[in-house]
């Protein structure tokens, strides 16, 4: 197939869905990693079309998420202050804090601005010398590249105005989190197509033999993701494990070599706490020492600001696939977009959110 729309149709979709019937004879829980996926599998009602014996848990594969609290809190300490022009995505905008969001504390007169590029902020501080322009770096390896790219770039442009906020964490420590806890219930994965398009898949078939799991690169839309979990179960049935790659389309097994050296280049791997889940070890990017001037939290002395999760909120659960969204008695009722207990109810690919957008109650 070559174009996107072929991965939308109905008859392909229901090819794989009479495969995945014919071939699932007991139970099998596959975790989707990443929470643009989610959204698909939600949307589509992929969940509800697939044998009752498969079950989908969804993943801590949405980095807005699991940026920790403290992280939201030091953010809005940073944008608050007079001099500072703060710049992010906008799916960080109304990510909740201790008291607050960026939303709110623009509406209080703090100079917060939504870009597309981690770059825009770079030509943002070159035409405000007399600001301190930081960007809220906050993702996967994914969008890795790009905001090492910006510190780079700032550097060379002798721009000591440019920060970065870091918040980059790391698919494979987290699946080994998961995989190694005590109360795990994932028996395969669906990786994220998007990480592994600059990763490559290289780095999986470590965690696929040591747990004796099926790992299987996949796509986003409705018939990649049929095919992925038709894959999965394959392999499950078969007693196999290792790596496959559905999304081959844009996947190598190599990745992105330049990508990946940029992003060795700015940043070193470290210990990463992630929201709702804890500290899991190495699993987090931080800027080396010869880029330290463009660490905001070092510049505006923020690191040392603590923050408590509501205990309302079962994020970590859910971001774990312990639970679905449907599981908090808050889903819905004292958690809602309009005054979210958590972000998973507010990023555009939080489980709740994909949830409530589509009336999911169970």
């Amino acid at each position: 197939m070559k174009y996107v729309d072929e991965y939308r149709d109905e008859a392909q979709a229901r090819r794989y869905l009479e495969v995945l019937r014919r071939i699932t004879s007991r139970p099998w829980s596959i975790m989707e990693i990443c929470g643009g996926q989610t959204h698909t599998v939600v949307k589509a009602g992929i969940d509800h079309l697939i044998p009752d014996d498969v079950t989908l848990v969804h993943g801590p594969g949405c980095p807005v998420c699991v940026t920790p609290l403290e992280l939201i809190d030091q953010a809005l300490e940073i944008a608050r202050r007079p001099d500072v022009i703060f710049t992010s995505f906008g799916d960080m905008i109304r990510v909740p804090g201790s008291g607050a969001d960026l939303l709110s504390v623009k509406a209080e007169g703090a100079d917060v601005r939504i870009v597309y590029s981690p770059l825009d902020a770079v030509k943002i501080a070159a035409a405000n010398p007399d600001r301190r322009v930081v960007f809220f770096a906050v993702g996967f390896e994914t969008t890795a590249p790009a905001n090492a790219m910006s510190v780079v770039r700032a550097r060379d442009l002798g721009l000591d105005n440019y920060s970065i906020l870091s918040s980059h964490v790391l698919v494979p420590p987290a699946m080994e989190a998961i995989l190694g806890a005590p109360d795990n219930l994932v028996q395969g994965f669906l990786a994220a197509g998007h990480v592994c398009a600059v990763m490559g898949y290289w780095e999986y078939g470590p965690i696929a033999e040591k747990y004796r799991i099926p790992v299987v690169v996949t796509g986003f839309e409705p018939v990649d993701l049929l095919q992925g979990i038709t894959m999965a179960v394959a392999a499950l049935e078969e007693g196999r494990h290792g790596v496959e790659n559905q999304y081959s389309r844009a996947v190598t097994y190599e990745g992105n070599t330049r990508a990946q050296a940029l992003i060795q280049q700015v940043f070193e791997v470290g210990d990463r706490k992630w929201r709702g889940i804890g500290e899991i070890p190495m699993s987090g990017l931080y800027l080396r020492e010869e880029f330290a001037a463009f660490d905001a939290a070092r510049r505006f002395e923020v690191a040392a600001i603590t923050a408590q999760e509501s205990p309302e909120c079962i994020a970590g659960e859910i971001l774990r696939g312990l639970k679905k969204p449907h599981d908090c008695p808050a889903f819905g009722v004292r958690c809602t977009p309009d005054r979210p207990l958590g972000a998973p109810m507010v990023s555009a690919e939080g489980a709740c959110a994909a949830y409530y957008q589509y009336g999911r109650a169970r």
